[in-house]
């Protein structure tokens, strides 16, 4: 096992289970015999799904393949429904789900399957509530492996696995981060990741630091500096979003907001869908604050850090971690919704160019490669520095089925370290974007007064583009 996936192995605590988790929503129910053979041909043809994990006397950690308990791995079971929606009743398991944690003597990963869903729009439908432990992969592999289960037609045969993964939306918020990185410089960086990190620490604590940097200039310089942006982040500032988790999760989505009509108020104002998206968050969180009688001054930012994959296109099929992280903060003090959308899009446009998704990689790789007690430390450290942890992810733009079902809604949560206690996903699937939020009981106890505030300040956008329109 690589480093960087130990890393995440390792990171498991009392207050934070290092999985990944996705709600899958379908128009009808499957047949169970159908999917089993689907996952026997198309899931367990990666062999991390095939094994269990296993150490040796040193602590390190390797895959070891074994029969695959297929009842361990597919539970079927149904929600009660007196008619009306369940969808609370959904989100309560979920929640429970997140805080138990995946048997260690088995490949780490588990399915529910969950009949009668009723939704708030009335229609009753099958969720598939998936868990897979980090180590195996990142959000955007895996979001490859899922997809790789999937169909484009309602009749395709289950005998043989898909030659080619559906494409992700074109339109990937993180792609400009990804521009001046190339494989080169990732392998560079991978060769030496310790070394390379004690001496980025070297010159963030040398008066000569500025010096040294501009004769490195270029790439080299970049990354040192970025290295210490990273390790130099102040703390956050001190919300009721702040604090130690204690285990218990809550999880809440919303339903799904139009895509087109995000792109048009985007074009119209001359930002990027994700400026859009991410200055929405920024609002719904200040509604919040206010809300709750909190004193919220206009300069309160909250620091997200945000994955950004690290992959060639065409690469989501290899699994392990190959991703970064990107410290964005919002603007959460900032209630004018306008003002708001353009300090996310002068605070993106920062970002753009710079390597710290590369820096944070390395990190985990060092973090890896040490003792437990250090790697808690240093990942305390950072935790310290972001209030949550953030995923956007763009998924296919039509309709995939599985089993003959289609796929109406898709939410995952990715997980929080140390000590953040909150988790925001943003993905977006056949014409529709979806919020979806995970806090930790110690932290909130209703995450759906949160994230019913996120439609209502996107819609403030719309008004006042249309309103700015009018006047014009």
């Amino acid at each position: 096992m690589s480093n960087v996936d130990t890393a995440w192995l390792r990171m498991d605590s009392d207050g934070n289970l290092m999985m990944i988790v996705s709600v899958l929503m379908f128009d009808k129910p499957m047949d169970m015999r159908r999917f089993r053979h689907i996952l026997a041909t198309r899931l367990l043809t990666y062999s991390r799904f095939r094994s269990h994990v296993r150490y040796d006397m040193t602590g390190s950690a390797w895959w070891q393949e074994q029969e695959v308990d297929m009842d361990y791995h597919v539970v079927h079971l149904g929600l009660a429904s007196d008619g009306g929606s369940n969808k609370a009743a959904l989100e309560q398991m979920v929640g429970a789900l997140s805080a138990t944690p995946l048997d260690a003597s088995q490949p780490l990963w588990q399915i529910h399957m969950v009949d009668n869903c009723v939704g708030e729009d009335g229609k009753v439908r099958q969720a598939m509530v998936i868990r897979i432990h980090h180590c195996i992969a990142d959000g955007m592999a895996l979001v490859g492996v899922l997809l790789s289960m999937f169909d484009r037609t309602p009749d395709a045969p289950d005998s043989e696995p898909l030659d080619e993964v559906p494409q992700l939306d074109t339109e990937n918020p993180w792609l400009p981060f990804l521009q001046p990185v190339t494989k080169a410089t990732i392998s560079a960086i991978n060769v030496s990741t310790s070394i390379w990190t004690r001496y980025m620490w070297m010159l963030a604590d040398s008066d000569k630091m500025l010096a040294r940097l501009a004769k490195m200039g270029g790439i080299a310089g970049q990354l040192t500096l970025d290295a210490i942006k990273l390790s130099a982040m102040t703390c956050d500032s001190r919300t009721r979003l702040k604090g130690r988790p204690a285990g218990r999760k809550h999880v809440a989505w919303s339903e799904p907001l139009p895509l087109e009509e995000i792109k048009a108020i985007g074009k119209a104002l001359d930002c990027s869908v994700n400026d859009v998206l991410m200055a929405s968050v920024a609002g719904a969180i200040g509604a919040y604050l206010r809300s709750k009688g909190d004193y919220v001054p206009p300069g309160t930012d909250l620091r997200a850090m945000v994955p950004v994959n690290l992959r060639k296109a065409g690469e989501e099929k290899n699994l392990g971690n190959a991703f970064g992280l990107v410290p964005l903060v919002l603007p959460v003090g900032i209630e004018d919704p306008m003002a708001r959308l353009e300090e996310v899009r002068r605070r993106m446009g920062e970002l753009k160019g710079g390597y710290q998704a590369l820096v944070a990689m390395a990190i985990l790789g060092v973090l890896g490669a040490t003792p437990k007690q250090m790697q808690n430390e240093i990942q305390n450290y950072f935790a310290r520095k972001a209030t949550a942890v953030m995923s956007n992810v763009p998924g296919p733009q039509t309709p995939l089925y599985l089993a003959g079902s289609q796929l109406d809604q898709i939410m995952f949560w990715v997980p929080q370290s140390g000590d953040i206690g909150v988790g925001v996903s943003i993905l977006s699937y056949n014409g529709g974007v979806q919020f979806g939020l995970v806090v930790d009981d110690a932290i909130a106890h209703d995450p759906h007064d949160i994230i019913q505030r996120f439609q209502p300040e996107f819609e403030k956008v719309v008004l006042l583009t249309l309103m700015s329109e009018w006047a014009a």
